[in-house]
């Protein structure tokens, strides 16, 4: 295993690569060429708040959701060929964001709220572990029928290829093989440090934490379930972090089977085109940090 653990995730028509100092992104455009941009990171995404237990679970959702929305956006901006007179791409208006960051709220609000207001006639009539855990299946149900509802549809698709490429890439890598598509195919599309193994996680983490929270008063399940998401999401980031580390063993592997399983439905075996994106945004990221250190 080498000793920088790389990351990533698919765009839009692409890949992005995330390295310790370093992300770095490649797009198809419509032509047909790969467009790469790298970005060195400082800050909050370099700072030792990363290396504190729990804190850097919270820190590296926030950031990861700063970097993939950026990177989402570029990438949309080169696939539809929307671009200024320089060739860089357009940037988001007000408006835009507020309506990405308000679709965001909503959706963590539906996922975190909404099967408290499924179970909450249940009180009293059902034991309070058993609402906890119908709550805790509900919010199970909700995350496997969305994922596979957009995987139905075209777009998403080949979203999920990208992502069974950017999967295949870093498994060669950190197995020493050459960055090759014949050599990448040899690699399975699920990996065990995947974001979707990160929100199964969440959803049976939530079902311990909440368990503490209580259930009474109505208004505190509700204020409860938005106010220990972060504390939900930390212990969830350790978990995934060491089960990554002990994958070796035979139980880490059972107990997490799950993680691997919904990964099934997150990616798509790639076709050469996406390997080779996936290949670009990682040698990009390679090189930038070679330029850094």
């Amino acid at each position: 295993m080498p000793s920088t653990s790389y990351g990533g995730q698919a765009v839009i028509e692409g890949v992005m690569m995330r390295g310790a100092q370093v992300m770095a992104v490649a797009v198809r455009s419509p032509s047909g060429a790969i467009v790469s941009r790298d970005e060195r990171l400082g800050g909050v995404y370099t700072n030792a708040a990363r290396r504190v237990p729990l804190i850097r679970g919270i820190t590296i959702l926030a950031e990861t959701v700063a970097l993939g929305t950026g990177a989402l956006t570029w990438s949309a901006a080169i696939a539809a060929g929307q671009t200024e007179e320089d060739g860089q791409p357009k940037r988001m208006s007000v408006i835009e964001w507020l309506f990405v960051l308000g679709t965001m709220g909503f959706a963590i609000g539906a996922f975190f709220v909404g099967p408290v207001v499924v179970t909450s006639p249940l009180d009293g009539r059902w034991p309070a572990w058993a609402v906890i855990a119908l709550e805790g299946g509900i919010r199970m149900g909700l995350l496997l029928g969305y994922v596979w509802g957009i995987g139905r549809t075209e777009g998403v698709r080949r979203v999920f290829q990208y992502h069974g490429a950017e999967h295949m890439t870093i498994a060669a890598f950190e197995d020493g093989r050459e960055l090759t598509v014949p050599a990448i195919r040899r690699y399975p599309k699920e990996h065990p440090r995947c974001g979707t193994s990160f929100l199964l996680t969440v959803a049976l983490v939530s079902i311990v934490v909440f368990a503490f929270a209580g259930r009474e008063p109505l208004w505190w399940r509700f204020a409860s379930r938005l106010v220990l998401v972060p504390l939900v999401a930390a212990v969830s980031y350790e978990v995934i972090r060491f089960a990554g580390a002990h994958q070796r063993w035979p139980v880490i592997r059972w107990l997490f089977a799950g993680n691997i399983a919904l990964q099934y439905l997150t990616t798509r075996p790639p076709d050469d085109e996406h390997i080779q994106v996936a290949v670009a945004a990682f040698e990009r990221v390679r090189e930038a940090e070679a330029r850094t250190s």
